[in-house]
């Protein structure tokens, strides 16, 4: 098989939540057992960070690597979902995995694997653990797929265990509640493996709590130890004035990354304390300066290949897309929108229906014109029904069959001074990267 028919293999012939939904989704850690068995544990070669949370996991699991990676470190990043091509799923140093080792992975491995009928997350999660070990790397960021308690990441016992923040989402497979959500999410926490609480809330804090006392985990509550002084936004940058490192530059900016920057540096002082921040380091070169948290925060796209936060793709015009998928994010992105200083905005919108799809378009501004659209996934919302949605709640715009059609429409009315943004939903912003730059 070729690179895209291996792909294809795995997009198509594996149950994926992420294109099928609630179908796609298998409860229980058992293959993901069986598959490490039969790679020989390979998970337990390379200390790992273990990151869990409704938002926020990605900009935190990448710009951790980031650091880690200016540490002298040969760090292994595992994210999900992936935007434009599956490799960017496992990167080592922010290089992706190989085409030749996705398939040779594939070949070599299906005869074991299918008759266990693995979904397409573990599969991926036993490739990637099996790449970090052959290719020794020294430490491992692992973002949770969804949940924590029997995601198939949580075979691994960490050095570190991170809980970004609670909210709604998934609500069919995790809980109808914040305290059952973040009962699942701190199925994480491991005997004696601190554990970073990014955000809390007075309903999920208790949660914490009692499961960290039971496993007896030390836990750090970031908001009660905070790192970031002051932020703002200049220039595309975030500022932060930072209690222990100084003034920090950081390349992700939406508004939302100042909660992500205190759970970051909240983590790096964990890290430190181990002493896993004085690596290849000489007696001059003290972390306590900051001299790599601010290169990592400065350079974490370029550094580990993030794309999707707040991701300025043009500047005259200005054109931006953001992965934010969920109420909670859109309560971020709605304010950021509001602040935006522009002739005209438009908006290329769309979202999945396991969303709370009422919740996220109240928050959309009514100042905008709408360009309503669908990802090429299973699980979208159709463009017409969002745009009589939007209809009901005053919004202003028409419907388009593809991101690709809405994208193009926007771009032949813009003007230089005017704003462009796609996003909600991973899926459009996947599409518009693909298909429209």
């Amino acid at each position: 098989m070729t690179y895209q028919e291996t792909c294809n293999y795995l997009f198509t012939q594996t149950p994926m939540f992420e294109k099928q939904g609630v179908s796609g989704y298998k409860e229980g850690l058992e293959n993901s057992l069986a598959l490490d068995k039969h790679f020989g544990h390979p998970h337990k070669n390379f200390h790992c960070i273990h990151i869990a949370g409704t938002n926020g996991k990605g900009s935190c699991a990448h710009t951790i690597a980031a650091i880690l990676q200016q540490c002298g470190y040969r760090v292994g990043l595992y994210t999900s979902p992936h935007l434009v091509d599956f490799r960017e799923r496992i990167r080592i140093n922010g290089q992706p995995i190989p085409e030749s080792y996705v398939i040779e992975f594939v070949k070599k491995e299906r005869l074991f694997f299918e008759p266990l009928q693995p979904t397409f997350f573990e599969l991926t999660t036993a490739m990637a653990f099996k790449y970090f070990s052959e290719m020794r790397v020294d430490i491992a960021v692992i973002e949770v797929g969804l949940g924590g308690r029997l995601d198939c990441t949580n075979i691994i016992t960490p050095i570190l265990s991170v809980i970004t923040n609670i909210s709604l989402d998934h609500t069919q497979l995790l809980g109808q509640s914040l305290e059952q959500i973040a009962m699942e999410k701190a199925g994480i926490i491991k005997p004696g493996v601190p554990v970073v609480i990014g955000e809390a809330l007075p309903e999920t804090r208790p949660v914490f709590e009692a499961v960290a006392e039971e496993k007896k985990a030390p836990l750090i509550f970031a908001e009660d130890q905070p790192e970031v002084m002051h932020a703002e936004v200049k220039f595309s940058e975030m500022v932060y004035d930072t209690r222990s490192y100084g003034k920090i530059i950081g390349e992700l900016c939406g508004n939302y990354q100042e909660k992500n920057a205190n759970t970051i540096l909240c983590a790096i002082r964990k890290l430190e304390d181990f002493g896993y921040m004085y690596r290849f380091t000489d007696d001059s070169k003290s972390p306590a300066k900051g001299v790599e948290i601010r290169a990592g925060f400065k350079n974490v796209c370029a550094t580990t290949g993030l794309m999707g936060r707040w991701q300025v793709v043009s500047k005259s015009p200005m054109v931006v897309c953001d992965t934010g998928h969920n109420t909670a994010g859109w309560q971020y992105l709605s304010r950021q929108l509001r602040e935006v200083k522009c002739r005209k905005m438009y908006i290329v919108f769309g979202v999945v229906e396991d969303k709370d799809v009422d919740g996220i378009m109240a928050l959309l501004p009514k100042n905008a014109t709408y360009f309503f659209t669908k990802a090429r996934n299973k699980r979208a919302v159709s463009e017409g029904v969002l745009q009589m949605m939007g209809q009901q709640l005053g919004l202003t715009g028409e419907a388009y069959p593809s991101v690709a059609t809405a994208y193009a429409a926007a771009k032949s009315k813009v003007g230089i001074d005017d704003f462009v943004f796609i996003g909600g939903s991973s899926y459009v912003v996947a599409d518009f990267l693909k298909n429209c730059l």
